[in-house]
């Protein structure tokens, strides 16, 4: 293959020119390291170099400005609006950049297609004028700003490039405008041809430069394109050099060099669809271990992304088999993990918020580069402890109360920033240094580290540079808009040899460029091209009116470089994105479309699925060794819980992590109050009501002196389950609410009953049985049972066990069929083993004598009362006998004592349940 750089300089050889004189312009500079090494291998002998630069250096040159960045831009158009906008108008810097970036651009392309302004600014005004009926009387206050802002366009626009150029600099645009206004002189001043090569899309001050070059026989021009996309009208690979060989004067003596015939040539076109980026970058490194298998250095390869957020996944997918690489665009500053770092402090502080969320609190303590910071681990303490107290906001004074050896760190991530910016930036450079004196101690190891301290260093010199010069940033929200605006465009720059080995890059710097084989990524609607975007305040019709480039004009920009790519290339590989996602790209590209339709090339289409292993999943089986058997019985000798043997029935795992490895459940904040704590706390609550009670028989009068309890001591327990949560609003407030009328509920059940002449005596609250014996012949040893029992009272002179639950429960959920049943349903038969368990233990520790009834107090349930055990003998069974005998405890305890025999036996592991 002969790349289009090559076949520039051997024609340049042909015609004998003096190399040292020429000076080629092209439009990238990524493009004139290739020319730079064509040269030193097709020239037979020693020369001064050419210069070699990029089409903005040569506008650069030619207008006598410099380019500012954009940044610096909107600090300068700021300048302008203040002069310009009276006090009372005035946005501020933050609200202002949001819609300046816009005007800004919309400047550039005014400029750069060289319109007269006031024409367009005028036609824009007339335009808004009409759209809300300028010539009404009465104009509501927005209206009239609005149409305001249009008629002062111009004048924004004049006071802007003056003052621009003024201090020698501009935006891309102006200095495009300026070139063009300085160009006659420059003609008249140099004697120095010009070759530019390889342009596609040229703005109308290009065009009339480089014509003016063209006709003062100053210039040579070569265009790198094909017949295929020449000769068909509606092909838009061709659009634009078809319109510069017609239009052009210059083209009607002149040859138009070249349109070539390199497309048609043979060609191996694979396109892959595969689900997702991971997955096209995984294909990548499938594609690249194949061709590398040939030729490990994959010398004239090119992987173009079409998506550049794509590059760190395809990089952690180059083989090993890779000897070199070169990766032509930057790493995004905004993608290291310093960045979330600042991110979070910058979102604790934009808020003002005082005090703070716990979540952007822990975000800041236990970031990677914060944690290590903290003396003596206290930073894992720290998050301990907002854990469990329930902190959920945070004011300064607790934070430096939890802060115990670190207060000086702590002070300066949470201290007020007053929202001020220079408050806010002192801070950020304090805290690069302490972050910077911490990787210095093992600098060899943090390299990387303080790499990326030293660029977030210079990122927040620029923010204090701009705002030591214009004073524009007065509040944090400005402040955090102009970091994010630097940030977008900051990149750390790979260190790698330019002409050596496999190419990486985007599709912007494949331009000029020629390689054997290609892999394009992310060629989808929305990416490859880009589609309809509108981010512009001049409409759709006037940029037509005015010759502007429209979302059209820009999908034949990357259709020309799409398929410039594939003109000389051998070996193509086209992958998209099969899983279509409307915020950043849809269904395969309309190029490939084109490609299948077109007929040129055999094309072969294959859609890519990830390898998914067939996993039988392995549920955890745990021996029961003498190690387990021996924490066994000391668990059995402090007493199995009917909550610990239901866990059990439920899963032996959980059994096995909780009471025997002692895992509990990760503390974290309660933001919202939980199920358990509500239950908790109404738990509380009744005993404390009903304690004054025991042992008495008591009265509808009993009963209402309580209801103006309730609130006192549902505050009293919340406050001391829910720690330091905030119980006044949201979803608390309705969960406290929601409490106090579980209670009140249940307070007027009790009265109802009692008016229908019910006789409730209490018993015993909250009634704790302990030490309760019993002995299984299998087993050489006694085994203890333990548990509370919410309430013991009764009822028309039946005892009755009542266990509360806040959850809903129904008679089904205490019933029992089959005795056999109870061990291997926990969702149905939990309830009843619970209530049994406790009537056992009672009974054999003498507090009760049968019969007696057992069940559940459900409270959102309430309508059905004291739902009692029953046993049925069928599921039609309508027995409504519900004493319990010693009969029915008989047959329970065959079940107690079998599901203690299988915790206990060596033969039967502790096996996971599917849940």
């Amino acid at each position: 293959m002969t790349s289009f750089i090559q076949d520039v300089i051997d024609d340049l050889v042909t015609k004998e020119v003096n190399f040292s004189e020429l000076v080629f312009i092209l439009p990238s500079r990524r493009a004139g390291v290739f020319l730079r090494r064509t040269l030193s291998l097709t020239l037979n002998q020693t020369i001064f170099a050419p210069k070699i630069i990029s089409i903005e250096s040569f506008v650069e040159e030619l207008s006598g400005l410099k380019t500012t960045t954009n940044t610096e831009l909107l600090f300068e158009f700021y300048n302008v609006y203040i002069i310009l906008t009276p006090e009372k108008e005035r946005e501020s810097f933050d609200t202002f950049s949001k819609w300046a970036q816009i005007i800004l651009q919309d400047f550039n392309e005014i400029d750069r297609y060289l319109i007269p302004q006031k024409k367009i600014f005028d036609y824009l005004k007339a335009i808004k004028n009409l759209e809300h009926w300028s010539l009404q009387e009465d104009q509501t206050k927005l209206v009239s700003s609005y149409l305001k802002f249009w008629n002062k366009l111009n004048d924004y626009y004049n006071a802007f490039t003056t003052s621009l150029i003024s201090k020698n600099k501009g935006y891309q645009g102006l200095l495009y405008r300026e070139a063009f206004n300085n160009s006659n002189a420059y003609i008249s001043s140099t004697d120095k041809h010009h070759v530019f090569l390889g342009f596609n899309a040229l703005n109308e001050a290009e065009e009339k430069i480089i014509q003016q070059l063209l006709h003062n026989k100053l210039a040579t021009i070569y265009w790198d394109t094909d017949k295929q996309f020449m000769n068909n009208k509606i092909h838009d690979a061709g659009l634009f050099l078809r319109q510069h060989k017609n239009k052009w004067s210059y083209f009607k003596d002149h040859d138009f060099n070249w349109v070539n015939d390199h497309y048609s040539t043979k060609k191996n076109i694979n396109i892959f669809g595969v689900p997702k980026n991971i997955g096209q970058a995984k294909a990548i490194g499938t594609i690249l271990q194949d061709l590398s298998k040939n030729d490990a250095s994959l010398k004239n390869t090119a992987v173009v992304l079409g998506d550049e957020n794509l590059l760190i996944p395809v990089l952690n997918s180059v083989p090993e088999s890779v000897s070199t690489l070169n990766i032509t665009m930057g790493f995004p500053l905004k993608t290291i993990p310093l960045a979330s770092l600042f991110e979070h402090i910058f979102t604790l502080h934009k808020k003002h918020a005082n005090p703070f969320y716990y979540k952007d609190v822990i975000s800041i303590i236990s970031h990677q580069y914060i944690q290590p910071l903290f003396k003596n681990d206290n930073a894992i303490n720290f998050i301990e402890l907002i854990n469990k107290n329930n902190l959920v906001y945070l004011t300064e004074a607790q934070i430096s109360a939890l802060a115990q050896d670190n207060k000086a760190l702590v002070s300066l991530l949470f201290s007020n920033w007053n929202n001020d910016a220079k408050t806010a930036l002192n801070n950020c450079f304090k805290l690069i240094n302490i972050i910077k004196e911490h990787l210095t101690e093992n600098k060899d190891k943090n390299q990387l580290g303080l790499e990326y301290l030293y660029r977030f260093n210079i990122l927040f010199n620029e923010i204090l540079r701009l705002n030591e010069n214009y004073n524009h940033i007065k509040d944090i929200k400005g402040l955090y808009s102009i970091y994010k605006e630097l940030l977008s465009s900051e990149t750390l720059d790979f260190q790698g040899e330019p002409l050596q080995g496999l190419q990486i890059m985007g599709m912007l710097e494949s331009r000029v460029l020629d390689f054997e084989t290609i892999i394009i990524s992310n060629v989808n609607e929305g990416i490859l091209p880009s589609g309809k975007t509108n981010n512009s305040f001049i409409p759709f019709d006037v940029k037509l009116e005015n010759k502007l480039p429209t979302y059209k004009e820009k999908d034949a920009v990357y259709t020309y470089h799409f398929y410039h790519l594939l003109q000389r290339a051998k070996n193509i590989y086209i992958l998209y994105n099969t899983e279509i996602d409307t915020l950043i790209g849809g269904e395969k590209s309309r190029f490939i479309n084109q490609l299948e339709l077109e007929s040129t090339h055999q094309v072969t289409h294959k859609i890519l699925t990830p390898k998914v292993p067939n996993h039988n999943k392995q549920l955890i089986t745990v021996s029961k060794t003498e190690s387990v058997i021996s924490q066994l019985k000391n668990i059995a000798n402090r007493g199995f819980s009917p909550s610990s043997l239901t866990s059990y029935v439920r899963n032996p795992i959980d059994f096995y992590y909780q009471k025997l490895l002692g895992i509990s459940n990760l503390e974290e904040v309660e933001e919202t109050i939980a199920a358990n704590t509500l239950g908790t706390v109404v738990h509380n609550t009744l005993e404390s009501l009903y304690t004054p009670f025991i042992g008495q028989t008591i009265t509808v009068d009993n009963v209402k002196s309580l209801i103006p309890k309730i609130d006192t001591l549902i505050t009293s327990f919340f406050k001391e389950e829910y720690k330091e949560g905030d119980m006044t609003k949201g979803k608390n407030l309705i969960v406290f609410e929601i409490a106090k009328r579980y209670v009140l509920n249940f307070l007027n059940l009790e009265i109802e009953a009692l008016k229908k002449g019910d006789s409730i005596k209490i018993i015993a609250l909250e009634a704790k049985v302990e030490n309760v014996k019993i002995n299984i012949d299998t087993l050489p040893f006694t085994i203890q049972l333990r548990g509370t029992v919410d309430r013991i009272d009764q009822c028309n002179g039946v005892v009755r066990i009542i266990d509360y639950k806040t959850g809903k429960v129904d008679q089904s959920k205490v019933s029992v069929i089959n005795w056999d049943d109870l061990l291997t349903d926990y969702n149905k038969y939990s309830k009843s083993f619970q209530v049994l368990m406790y009537v056992y233990m009672l009974l054999k520790d003498k507090k009760i004598n049968l019969p007696v009834e057992a069940g559940i107090i459900s409270f959102k349930n309430l309508s059905a009362g004291f739902i009692p055990f029953i046993k049925k003998e069928s599921s039609h069974d309508r027995n409504k006998d519900t004493l319990i005998t010693q009969e029915t405890l008989n047959e329970f305890e065959i079940q107690l004592k079998n599901l203690i025999i299988e915790i206990f036996n060596t033969d039967q592991d502790f096996i996971e349940k599917e849940l």
